[in-house]
């Protein structure tokens, strides 16, 4: 639509003919956002109780991992299936009965007498998030009209990347002025409201495929990313050598390669026609989605002991630190459609890339112990807007490459990607700080005890913690482990740029063409016209 044109909103059509005006429109955004930020809070939320969670319950640190990351890994590995099982059964049943099984799983969480009952309600809620995830884009995708959608989808965008550290902020607030417990307050809240409003206003849609479901292709990839996701949450903790993440490690690749080869015999029977990956929309909006959620996800692992363990703040400190960032995602998001209008898909991501990397490259050049919070707040903002302009137009081009009634493995596919980002950034970006900082602090232990040595290079927080058993050398033990946390700190946010900058630059020269972002269907219309 030209900037010279009047605003105008143009209904769209639904099932059975009818179609929906701005109001309807309006309370259908609201609705899946509403439902999308239930779901993003929950990945992140529960890691302010790590502490209370092990202490409640005497459970190892290995449990309490477990309880958070069985979550993502569930909703990581039936977001495809349960995508496509949308598109066929209905968008808005679908929805429902996530929204169901999700909140009564968060009410058993809430309730929870023993880390193995948390797990189960854990994996119960990662199964509901995974019927609400991918649901929530394909009712904007699949409802709001071509000039209204790129809006909608950065509303969507700006709840999914913004969501996260304001769903972490609610979240440290309960904890504070409250009980741990209180956690699933905020999703049961939102899943009672969205749920009351779907059934109220969001209309149902569905494909009519005269294939059969593809089952085999279905269960090849549910195994795929859970061998991936698994291997990536455990390395770290058990080591990359570890024989159960080889074995996981051999399981996902094999099974990725299966699932690709299946595919490509199916065709138009396919869960997800592969070939796709060979245009440009799809493969450089995966990829940047991929990447740019992995270094989103990496810097808050960094960020929060930085403000905990160098700067002594509280959680709730830490996570208010981190709202301007999300501030600015979120609004750059609801942006990014106007500007793709403007200069082009390719352009705004490649602006939004280019803003993420100065953001980085800047938190790495000036962090610093003394500068504190205002020597990384630049950077933070920069990438924020980066972050923000680069989403938006990445999952449009996601959801436009595939045909409309496929728009439930479309979005399934923008959601499977941003979570293997995060855990790939998780554990990359958090293993090079581990590194750095071990490496740093090994050269300044001279005149410290062995044993108080060995429980320094473990981590900050460690080093933080047995600082007073060294006597009068306590500050100064805690000062280096300070300065060796920032060496760790700058050598991961180089890293960051570097994974960056190789993005600007595919991106830049291999981006999506164009600033119309239709879809598939829409383009084979197109092409059909040309021809005839």
């Amino acid at each position: 639509m030209s900037s010279t044109q009047p605003p105008q909103v143009t209904a769209a059509p639904v099932s059975g003919g009818s179609t929906l005006d701005a109001r309807q429109l309006r309370a259908i955004l609201i609705t899946v956002s509403i439902a999308l930020m239930a779901v993003i809070a929950s990945v992140s939320g529960l890691n302010v109780a790590q502490t209370h969670m092990a202490v409640e319950w005497g459970a190892s640190q290995t449990t309490v991992l477990w309880i958070i990351n069985v979550y993502t890994l569930a909703l990581a590995a039936l977001l495809l299936p349960l995508g496509a099982i949308g598109d066929r059964w209905g968008r808005k049943p679908m929805l429902i009965t996530g929204l169901i099984i999700f909140g009564t799983a968060s009410v058993v969480a809430g309730l929870a007498p023993s880390a193995a009952v948390m797990i189960g309600a854990r994996v119960a809620a990662g199964i509901g998030a995974a019927m609400i995830m991918p649901i929530t884009l394909a009712v904007i995708t699949s409802t709001f009209p071509e000039e209204e959608r790129g809006k909608a989808i950065g509303v969507w965008t700006g709840v999914a990347g913004g969501g996260g550290i304001l769903g972490m902020f609610l979240s440290a607030l309960l904890v504070d002025v409250a009980d741990w417990r209180w956690l699933f307050v905020l999703p049961v809240v939102l899943v009672v409201v969205a749920l009351a409003m779907t059934l109220k206003s969001v209309p149902n849609s569905h494909e009519r495929s005269a294939h059969s479901f593809d089952t085999v292709g279905a269960l090849l990839s549910t195994v795929a990313v859970t061998g991936l996701i698994f291997v990536l949450q455990e390395g770290p903790e058990r080591g990359w050598s570890d024989p159960v993440c080889l074995i996981s490690l051999v399981i996902g690749v094999a099974a990725t390669i299966a699932f690709v080869a299946w595919e490509l015999n199916r065709h138009d029977a396919s869960l997800l026609d592969v070939r796709l990956f060979r245009e440009r929309g799809l493969a450089g909006g995966s990829l940047t989605l991929l990447v740019v959620f992995g270094v989103q996800a990496g810097i808050a692992v960094v960020l929060f002991p930085f403000f905990q363990a160098v700067l002594g703040w509280s959680g709730l400190r830490s996570t208010v630190a981190m709202l301007p960032m999300a501030v600015m995602m979120m609004t750059a998001s609801g942006l990014a459609p106007r500007t793709t209008a403007k200069i082009g898909a390719r352009a705004t991501m490649t602006a939004g890339i280019a803003l993420a990397t100065l953001g980085l490259a800047l938190m790495a050049l000036f962090v610093s112990v003394d500068g504190g919070y205002l020597s990384i707040l630049a950077g933070m903002l920069a990438m924020g807007i980066g972050m923000g302009l680069s989403m938006t137009p990445s999952t449009e081009v996601i959801t436009s490459s595939l045909p409309r009634a496929k728009q439930g493995v479309a979005s399934a596919l923008n959601d499977v990607t941003r979570e293997f980002g995060t855990a790939l950034g998780v554990a990359l970006l958090g293993a090079l700080l581990a590194n750095g900082y071990r490496n740093a602090i090994d050269d300044r232990l001279g005149g410290v005890p062995n044993t108080v040595a060995d429980t320094a290079r473990e981590g900050i927080a460690n080093a933080v913690e047995v600082a007073p058993n060294t006597g009068s050398h306590a500050q100064d033990l805690i000062h280096t482990a300070q300065q060796s946390f920032v060496d760790g700190w700058q050598r991961a946010m180089w890293a960051g740029v570097a994974a960056m900058g190789v993005l600007l630059v595919h991106v830049a020269l291999r981006g999506p063409k164009g600033s119309d972002l239709a879809t598939a269907d829409e383009a084979q219309t197109a092409k059909t016209v040309t021809v005839r």
